[in-house]
């Protein structure tokens, strides 16, 4: 007779989507088979132009291919495809510690956690350039001040996740603001996440990074106006009312103090255009009134998908964990 879930061990993956990873992706996997023995090994390649799939495959992992170039692309295809209990995802370019995998665990445990977060610390410049570590913080700061995220190292690549995060997320970015949409679609839905320190190794070499910092940090900024515009409507449009309605008043009290004065009004194109002003705004703050019940309703969605996937270790009849 098979036990029960909650009584059984639970099923492990380790995820690393990779591109151009040969000289790095062996290590990773023996690292990491190393301290999870009993783990199933991922690794989903996308598109690499050198021997990353073979030197995976003959390193134990199951290998995957994915055509359609970017991170977030990778990672929709890998929470849609592996099936577990667990889920560790990693780089494959053997820049993140392996044995920290157990504090990481630990703590997902002990907490219920539905996301642990190895936040990356290091002394090595070339492992953790200055300016990666600039934009990390940054951008860290914004969605931080936004959406209330307790967090240090918000783009980091090395995160245990739960079942039901896994399965209730839309994964809806192409490239690395992928972990952006992780962390938000965590705060949104007031899950629990927890950041763990763990070493940031530089890369091996013959491995080369694939994040430009300039470009992909303005493709981060773009995702997070489109999340703050899709998740916070009422906070994002009643702004844009204010910027809109500040301008129309500025233009407009010279106009209405002299048609006081003379009951003229010889500047009527600023009038038309504070009129035009201040309509604008009056509809911005009405379309973030609607469409903050349009994001509340999606967050509800959101909310019974996830609480429709049971977690490990729960019994049938146990309820969910805060």
């Amino acid at each position: 007779m098979t036990a029960p879930a909650f009584l059984s061990k639970p099923r492990i993956a380790v995820m690393a989507p990779c591109l151009n990873e040969e000289a790095a992706i062996a290590k990773v996997i023996a690292d990491f088979r190393r301290e999870l023995p009993d783990a199933t090994i991922y690794v989903f390649d996308n598109r690499s132009e050198d021997r990353t799939r073979e030197v995976a495959a003959e390193a134990g992992a199951v290998v995957h291919k994915v055509y359609k170039r970017g991170k977030g692309n990778v990672v929709r295809r890998m929470f849609r495809e592996v099936d577990a209990d667990i889920y560790i995802m990693i780089d494959g370019d053997a820049t993140y510690d392996a044995p920290s995998v157990h504090k990481l665990l630990e703590i997902f445990e002990s907490e219920r956690a539905d996301m642990v977060c190895g936040a990356r610390v290091s002394d090595e410049e070339a492992a953790y350039r200055f300016g990666h570590r600039f934009g990390n913080r940054m951008l860290t700061g914004l969605v931080a001040s936004v959406f209330g995220a307790d967090l240090r190292d918000m783009l980091t690549g090395y995160r245990v996740m739960s079942r039901p995060f896994v399965k209730s997320f839309p994964a809806l970015s192409q490239g690395f603001e992928i972990e952006t949409e992780l962390t938000i679609h965590a705060m949104e839905l007031d899950l629990k996440v927890i950041e763990v320190d763990t070493p940031y190794m530089e890369r091996p070499a013959g491995s080369a990074s694939k994040l430009h910092t300039i470009r992909d940090g303005i493709r981060i900024l773009r995702t997070i106006q489109w999340l703050v515009r899709a998740e916070r409507p009422l906070q994002f449009f009643s702004t844009l009312a204010a910027i809109f309605v500040a301008a129309a008043v500025i233009l407009g009290i010279p106009v209405l103090m002299e048609f006081l004065e003379t009951g003229l009004v010889p500047r009527l194109p600023t009038a038309i255009a504070s009129m035009g002003l201040m309509m604008t705004g009056l509809l911005s703050l009405f379309t973030g009134l609607i469409l903050a019940m349009v994001a509340m309703a999606r967050k509800e969605v959101r909310s019974l998908a996830y609480l429709g996937v049971p977690r490990f270790g729960d019994a049938p009849s146990a309820g969910r964990g805060a």
